[in-house]
């Protein structure tokens, strides 16, 4: 190995404990993982920059041989300080930095692709401005170096002279001297047309001025940046979506230290819109707190800092994401996971508010061990029923068939009664008239998962079944304790014709003992649930399955169903008197709602008020 690669890793980690300092003497990470080459930096998950940070574990990664190549080698207190500055200040952790990336999204319509990238600039400022000021440490030298070794520096994007403008204004630094577009003017103006010179100037009065609301934003917010986030990413807008990023991305691509930070792990917390994301985003030309100018124009500004939201956003907290925007943020933090995985994640956090434990089932004493008396024990039976003391009691010699025996126990009543939990067989529909819960919620998806894992918790086992057609369902492998099996079940999709696949209703029931566990059956769907009491492949009649099951099951059954005429308990029409005759005959509990949001009423009321009572 080059005996240069060496004496640079010995240098650097001579300097960590100065990086550590530069944010507080009290400032603990653990010493960073030193790669000596590219394919080390690459099993370490570092391949396009030189170096980068992990939310999971809290490890810094540096990549040496890029260090050497791009000639950064002087700089190890400010990129170490740099790195230390993401874990200590911002983004801190994985939730937080899902947090700005959620706002940073809100801030870039049309190209939210981006937001780890203007993520990455924001928090850049952030640390670099106080490194640079407080510390004295060399960052614009780092940036010089990055855009000379990227062969941009005379050719830059508009990107990255906003960007290099905000870092001359934050440290006071000669304009040009950084962001280079606007360097050779006068001599560029000499040659150029008056409509291209006039062009030219609005462009970089617009700069100009956007620089100097970006400085603003990192002081103004430096002790509250993810507010800040969304007021910076409508400042980058316009040179996102005008001129692209590529010169930016080419220079910053060595920079890009917390692209997969989160990679490896999983934030909580993220299914909720939180209350400073609803209603619009604050320009910062428009913002108080930038300006100084409150909205009469008085210039006080005094308890802007934290405003009262009114009284429509106050009604509109508690909003969720859908599944696909909470499954882009997951994926802009580096987390790989399919639709599928990020699905089961999203509805397992939405449940956990309205989770509570199941009842059990109480039977009148628990049963305990009684000792009844012995009988022979032979070769053929199980070793460990084998009493030995009573069998050398009995005879000294050991011949077993003949002197050896085993104790016959009974059983007595027990001074406590014994709880036998409540199983549950589960339907939900995902026929067509069904949301994909995959990219928008589905609340029957939803309620199901509340009621499941509420079940789970108790002590009790799911069988769940998706079903659109009778040959059109999934199913887990029959009564379960694994919430991740019945989840995925749960979040799968079907969209196909509305069937009910009575077979598996059939097929759960007809051989059920009065030993077994007592069962719930619970089926959310619409009107079509009414093909339940079709006949089945066997030419068998639905409504002796149903009555069969019910009877068999011995726990009730429930119909959770969206129906759109709300008189369904006295109207004429067919669906109408099925579940009419279901409800009188076989006593199924029918639930009707008129908006699918009513599910999440009806999970927290059908596991307080049927599954919590006491059942004798």
């Amino acid at each position: 190995m080059d005996s240069t690669i060496q004496i640079l890793r010995a240098q650097w980690a001579a300097h960590w404990p100065d990086a550590l300092a530069a944010w507080s003497r009290y400032t603990r990470l653990s010493e960073p993982r030193w790669c000596l080459s590219n394919a080390e930096a690459k099993r370490e998950g570092l391949t396009a920059s030189f170096a980068m940070i992990r939310l999971n574990d809290q490890a810094v990664v540096v990549n040496l041989a890029e260090i050497q190549r791009l000639g950064l080698g002087q700089y190890a207190v400010e990129i170490l300080a740099h790195e230390i500055g993401h874990h200590v200040y911002c983004p801190a952790d994985l939730t937080d930095n899902a947090r700005m990336i959620a706002r940073l999204r809100r801030g870039l319509p049309g190209v939210e692709r981006l937001a780890p990238m203007v993520g990455n600039l924001y928090t850049d400022l952030l640390i670099n401005d106080r490194l640079q000021r407080s510390a004295r440490m060399r960052m614009a030298n780092i940036y010089r170096r990055l855009a000379e070794a990227a062969g941009a520096a005379k050719t830059p994007d508009r990107l990255w002279t906003f960007y290099m403008r905000t870092y001359e204004i934050l440290w006071a630094i000669q304009r040009g001297s950084l962001a280079t577009g606007f360097a050779g003017l006068s001599a560029w103006a000499a040659k150029a047309t008056p409509e291209d010179v006039a062009t030219r100037t609005e462009s970089e009065t617009q700069i100009e001025g956007d620089a100097q609301l970006a400085a603003r934003v990192i002081r103004v917010y430096a002790r509250d940046w993810l507010r800040g986030a969304s007021r910076f990413a409508l400042l980058s807008l316009p040179y996102l979506l005008n001129d692209g990023d590529e010169t930016t991305e080419k220079i910053l691509k060595p920079w890009r230290d917390t692209d997969a930070a989160g990679g490896g792990a999983l934030p909580d917390g993220l299914t909720e819109i939180e209350e400073d994301e609803i209603g619009e985003i604050v320009h910062p030309a428009n913002d108080p707190e930038i300006t100084g100018i409150d909205a009469t124009g008085s210039g006080d500004v005094a308890g802007t800092a934290d405003p009262t939201p009114a009284a429509s956003e106050k009604q509109r907290a508690g909003q969720h994401r859908q599944p696909y925007e909470y499954g882009q943020i997951l994926k802009q933090l580096g987390i790989t996971l399919t639709d599928h995985e990020i699905a089961v994640r999203y509805y397992r956090e939405r449940a956990m508010p309205y989770l509570i434990p199941f009842p059990s089932r109480i039977l009148p004493e628990s049963t305990e061990p009684l000792p009844e008396g012995l009988e022979a024990w032979d070769i053929g039976s199980p070793i460990e029923n084998a009493d030995w003391v009573q069998s050398v009691i009995y005879s000294p010699i050991i011949i077993p068939g003949m002197t050896t025996v085993q104790r016959v126990w009974g059983t007595t009543q027990g001074a406590q009664p014994s709880k036998e939990p409540l199983d549950l067989d589960l339907y939900v529909d995902c026929s067509g008239s069904m949301p994909n819960p995959q990219a928008h919620v589905s609340y029957l998806t939803l309620a199901g998962t509340i009621i499941a894992l509420s079940a789970l918790r108790a002590g009790g086992r799911v069988q769940a079944t998706l079903w659109s057609g009778t040959r059109q369902f999934k199913m887990t492998d029959g009564f379960v304790r694994d919430a991740d099996d019945v989840l995925r079940i749960l979040t799968g999709y079907f969209g196909g014709g509305t069937a009910f696949p009575i077979h598996i209703l059939r097929d759960t029931y007809a051989t059920r003992r009065k030993t077994d566990r007592p069962v719930r059956i619970l089926v959310i769907s619409d009107e079509g649930v009414t093909t339940m009491f079709d006949k089945d492949e066997k030419d068998a009649s639905g409504w002796e399955i149903s009555a069969m099951a019910i009877r068999n099951a011995r726990g009730g059954a429930t119909m959770a169903l969206n129906l759109s005429n709300p008189n369904w308990g006295t109207a004429a029409d067919n669906d109408s008197r099925a579940l009419q005759r279901a409800r009188d005959e076989q006593d199924w509990g029918i639930f009707a709602v008129r908006t699918w949001e009513e599910l999440l009423m009806f999970a927290r009321a059908f596991s307080r008020e049927t599954f919590a009572r006491k059942l004798s």
